[in-house]
């Protein structure tokens, strides 16, 4: 008999992904396919079928883009298991609250998601929850409030949050 965790391998093993990438603009020379090659050849590695990939060429600092949404769209009649991005300041740049709440939105439909540079932001494994309800607290969470401009949105380990 196969254990939780194998059995959970296995199915991961049949996810159909959908890959989100995201440049904020065209003229600096950034461009998208590199993060895409990189993610489909993780998606590759994991033994996931890419189902759809999305990506924008915009700010991230609003949830109003065009491939963005699609991407939600998608989700919520479920034609993907996973969504896989480079990492978390690449699917947003609104602040942690509103980050963390696209990442609920995904759980609510049933998708799992993924950080393809961050690897403690991973819900397709049995830390799901603690992912989220830890992310303060991670090591790099500095790094993403500061370039977010969401630096006071959480509290610092040990002392309240602010009203």
């Amino acid at each position: 008999m196969a254990t939780p965790e194998v059995t959970s391998l296995a199915a991961q093993a049949q996810f159909r992904c959908a890959l989100y990438a995201r440049v904020s603009t065209k003229d600096k020379g950034q461009g998208y396919t590199n993060q895409l090659n990189q993610l489909r050849e993780f998606a590759a590695r994991q033994g996931w079928t890419i189902a759809a990939e999305f990506s924008d060429t915009v700010s991230g600092g609003t949830s109003e883009r065009a491939e963005f949404q699609q991407m939600f769209q998608a989700a919520s009649r479920r034609e993907f298991d996973v969504l896989l991005f480079w990492s978390l300041d690449r699917l947003s740049r609104e602040g942690a609250f509103e980050t963390l709440q696209h990442l609920q939105r995904l759980t609510s439909y049933g998708v799992t998601w993924r950080s393809f540079t961050e690897q403690y932001l991973d819900s397709t494994g049995i830390f799901r929850e603690a992912v989220i309800r830890f992310w303060p607290w991670l090591p790099n969470r500095k790094r993403f409030a500061s370039a977010s401009g969401c630096s006071q949105a959480w509290p610092q380990p040990g002392t309240a949050a602010r009203a």
